[in-house]
């Protein structure tokens, strides 16, 4: 790909989502390098004056903004995601569009699985238990104020099955749990190796969310959906918070309908007391996290790689990870 200036400028909007213990490559080509912590909404088109390549993880870049932005050939988004982008206007003026892939099947599984542990085991309310002195006036050497669960043997049904749901079942198998596939929601005549969807529901001890973010899968999991879960299951959501009502699964977690859950995807990000997961963090049932299930060093790693791999693969002509 041949760029009007022979040391085109990149500019990195939010080069503080990735960790500063993380060696971030550069481009192989001679280039102009500027980059930013953060930049909020109102700097987008000032920082982007001159730059032919943008690096975004989260900065949103709409029609608006990229209308002033000309000179702009490509953007490479620094995760899997790209709603922040968009695609349509970039297809009709001719910006490429990278993402990454296939960083964190081996983070996200193992964060699915270190929940599904956690809130089996009831590690959460032990812990506050010991925490507000329970244990210590009770007086015995033990002390069973929860139920604990094994999770061998247990059945977990998996909701989306790119690659980080094959990756968190194949995990999840080598430790002794059976694993089922849902179809999509609503569609009857399943494809080979898949359940229909509300019977994964109704099978699972445990239900893990591995599927993107749309209009169709928006409060995929709500009351009634939660109302069909058995009443000693765990949800966990590593996907995308809109995935979950997160209202409904407060009620379903105080009334009873399923025993726990485990959420590191919020509706917004960071969330807020507005939310009503975080004024509920109380609940020795509910485990939250912000958004690190697919973090690990090794994973953001692979993902700076990948990230700079796909700029010199545009840069070279090459189409690697291309969205447009």
């Amino acid at each position: 790909m041949s760029l009007p200036h022979s040391k085109p400028s990149i500019v990195f909007l939010d080069r503080a989502t990735i960790p500063t213990q993380i060696t971030l490559p550069k481009p192989s080509f001679e280039h102009n390098w500027q980059e930013y912590d953060f930049t909020s909404p109102q700097l987008v088109e000032n920082r982007l004056a001159d730059a032919e390549i943008v690096i975004t993880n989260k900065v949103v870049l709409d029609r608006n903004t990229l209308q002033k932005l000309p000179q702009l050939k490509l953007i490479a988004v620094s995760a899997t995601g790209f709603n922040n982008v968009d695609i349509q206007y970039c297809q009709e003026h001719g910006i490429a569009v990278t993402n990454v892939q296939g960083y964190a099947t081996q983070s996200v599984p193992e964060h699915v699985i270190a929940m599904l542990f956690s809130l089996r085991r009831n590690l959460v309310g032990y812990h506050q238990d010991i925490k507000k002195g329970e244990w210590q006036r009770n007086k015995q050497f033990c002390f069973f104020t929860h139920p604990i669960g094994d999770v061998a043997g247990s059945t977990l049904g998996i909701i989306g099955s790119g690659a980080l749901g094959k990756a968190t079942a194949a995990l999840a198998k080598s430790i002794g749990i059976n694993v089922v596939f849902a179809e999509r929601k609503g569609i009857t005549e399943c494809r080979e190796g898949y359940l229909p969807f509300d019977l994964v529901l109704q099978l699972s001890d445990a239900i893990t969310l591995h599927c993107p973010l749309s209009a169709e899968t928006h409060h995929l999991i709500g009351e009634p959906e939660l109302k069909k879960m058995k009443s000693d299951a765990i949800l966990i959501n590593t996907g995308r918070g809109g995935l979950v009502d997160e209202a409904a699964l407060i009620t379903a977690l105080k009334s009873g309908y399923i025993a726990a859950a485990g959420v590191d995807v919020f509706t917004q990000e960071p969330a807020d007391e507005s939310n009503p997961l975080l004024s509920n963090m109380d609940m020795p049932n509910l485990l939250l996290t912000p958004h690190v299930a697919w973090g690990s060093d090794s994973s953001i790693q692979d993902l700076a790689n990948i990230l700079m791999d796909n700029i010199d693969a545009f840069v070279e002509g090459r189409e690697q990870n291309r969205v447009v």
